[in-house]
């Protein structure tokens, strides 16, 4: 394989492997060349990484020595993406019957997803999250977008226990919207003791919902990595929990214009 070709099939392979540790002794067997020209490769696509925003390149010395791509954009990009899909909200027809606002394009559009996780992910990248966690249905992409960038696996809680996921635990927990008293149950087989979960969801207007996740993890005896929203909507009255990220935050629903007034979240309230 010339130098050429061997550049890009090595880049791309540390794209597909986020996260993880690569021996430097093996990548050189697999490209069939010195170790040191898998170090001058990494010099090349380290600083291209760096230039383009595309993540952090770490090499890591010594006979079991190894070389670590961890996805990551800009405070930049993150707003720039931010303010795009902010702008797709703010279309006309996006207001449903009742006041609820329609998603389902957004979160059904891989691109916009990939936009969604980056965030989310960039938020956490630099603390330890060993699974993503959350609720069926709208929030299940946005976990496995951020999931898959940070390279661990996401579980799903449910409403109503299924028989394919074994034996469960349930808890109930208080709507923060309608103060009624709702069930969800999340698979025994899902976290382990002491792991650290990041949870993350589609919506949140009274974090009801967030909190009885936030009660799950405390029963399996779990740590609370963050919890992150993609859109935080408008609430009168006091949420059940105030430590969230969120990326865009509705002010103002306008019914009778059919209008959304958006504004960035709380994510960018230090930058």
């Amino acid at each position: 394989m010339k130098r050429n070709e061997r550049l890009v099939d090595f880049t791309n392979f540390l794209i597909n492997h986020p996260n993880q540790m690569l021996n430097l002794n093996e990548l050189s067997k697999h490209y069939e060349v010195a170790k040191s020209s898998i170090s001058e490769d990494l010099v090349f696509i380290k600083r291209v990484f760096e230039n383009q925003g595309v993540g952090l390149v770490e090499t890591f010395p010594g006979s079991l020595g190894g070389v670590r791509f961890t996805p990551y954009i800009t405070d930049e990009r993150s707003l720039e993406m931010s303010q795009e899909i902010a702008e797709l909200l703010r279309e006309e027809n996006r207001i449903l019957p009742g006041g609820y606002i329609y998603l389902s394009d957004i979160l059904g559009t891989p691109s916009n997803l990939r936009k969604i996780g980056q965030i989310i992910a960039h938020e956490y990248h630099e603390k330890q999250v060993d699974v993503v966690m959350t609720i069926a249905t709208k929030g299940i992409p946005i976990a496995q977008s951020v999931a898959e960038i940070l390279d661990v696996p996401f579980v799903i809680v449910r409403r109503d226990p299924k028989v394919t996921e074994g034996a469960t635990l349930n808890v109930n927990y208080m709507s923060g919207s309608s103060s009624r008293v709702e069930n969800m149950t999340l698979s025994k087989r899902s976290l382990s003791i002491g792991q650290n979960v990041l949870i993350v969801d589609d919506f949140m207007k009274g974090a009801g919902t967030i909190n009885g996740m936030r009660s799950l993890v405390h029963e399996f005896d779990c740590l609370l990595a963050g919890v992150a929203v993609f859109l935080e909507g408008p609430f009168k009255g006091e949420r059940l929990i105030d430590d969230y990220k969120s990326i865009l935050k509705v002010v103002r629903i306008d019914i009778a214009n059919r209008s959304i007034d958006v504004q960035l979240g709380n994510i960018f309230n230090d930058k």
